[in-house]
């Protein structure tokens, strides 16, 4: 069975992290593969308008495969400049697929995500959380550093000062307490997290596709751009999207004051 099962409720998509027995560890040397495909047939397909990332059983992710760093195998065999390419094409390949989704991807963590499982969550751009979710960030407990991008990533999520409290201190912050430093959205009961994450999923596919993806990527993009550039890449999608037959059927509806029927061109 491989890592992602996959299941599509209209213009959602489900995706569950499934390596329940050992709480979604990850990575094993094909999943950069199973992400990069997974995000490819999603960005290909503009029937799909939202990804709810979720996982099997109590964890979300426990993050890397303890007995595989001791044993020295899998990602973590051979020279350092070996390891080095394995990062990058299978650690980095996940973060990179999710990172570059053009549609939104809501994650619903389930219970604990830890090191990389935490960084593949927190790549969502809307998080829920369980009330049985934690967070954390352990490298340094095994005596390594964020290999997944976290050291950008986290900063940005919850501060620099929060950050380093976790990276540094390699403690696990609870649900409450991550939705307080931003880096979840909110936190629900852990029996209403699917459907609260289904919920705002489907508030998402109601939305024109086309607009919607720029929309993602204006968000993304507004991240590390000056305001400058972002203002001229504003113009140059602005102009696409009033081009299309979704903007119109948008405009005709309010008028009209009737829900838009958003066909996707």
């Amino acid at each position: 069975m491989g890592l992602i099962a996959e299941d599509r409720k209209g213009a959602i998509l489900i995706w569950t992290l499934d390596r329940e027995a050992r709480l979604n560890a990850l990575p094993d040397p094909e999943d950069g593969d199973a992400f990069a495909q997974a995000c490819a047939r999603a960005n290909a397909d503009m029937t799909v308008k939202c990804v709810v990332l979720t996982g099997a059983g109590r964890a979300f992710s426990a993050g890397g495969d303890l007995t595989a760093m001791r044993d020295r195998r899998d990602l973590f065999a051979g020279s350092g400049a070996e390891i080095r390419t394995r990062y990058r094409r299978v650690v980095h390949r996940i973060v990179r697929s999710l990172y570059d989704l053009e549609i939104p991807l809501v994650s619903a963590v389930n219970g604990p995500a830890m090191g990389l499982g935490c960084g593949i969550a927190a790549t969502a751009d809307i998080r829920i959380a369980s009330d049985r979710a934690s967070f954390g960030v352990p490298f340094l407990k095994l005596g390594i550093i964020p290999g997944d991008g976290g050291a950008w990533r986290l900063p940005r999520d919850v501060g620099y000062a929060r950050a380093a409290e976790m990276l540094f201190t390699g403690r696990s912050i609870d649900a409450e307490t991550a939705a307080d430093w931003g880096l979840v959205n909110r936190v629900v009961p852990h029996e209403r997290l699917m459907d609260e994450a289904l919920d705002t999923a489907s508030q998402i596919a109601v939305q024109p596709a086309q607009a919607l993806r720029m929309a993602k990527t204006l968000m993304r993009q507004g991240r590390d751009q000056t305001f400058e550039q972002i203002l001229e890449l504003s113009a140059a999608l602005q102009a696409l999207a009033h081009q299309t037959e979704d903007h119109q059927e948008g405009v005709a509806a309010v008028l009209e004051k009737r829900p838009p029927q958003f066909e996707g061109r």
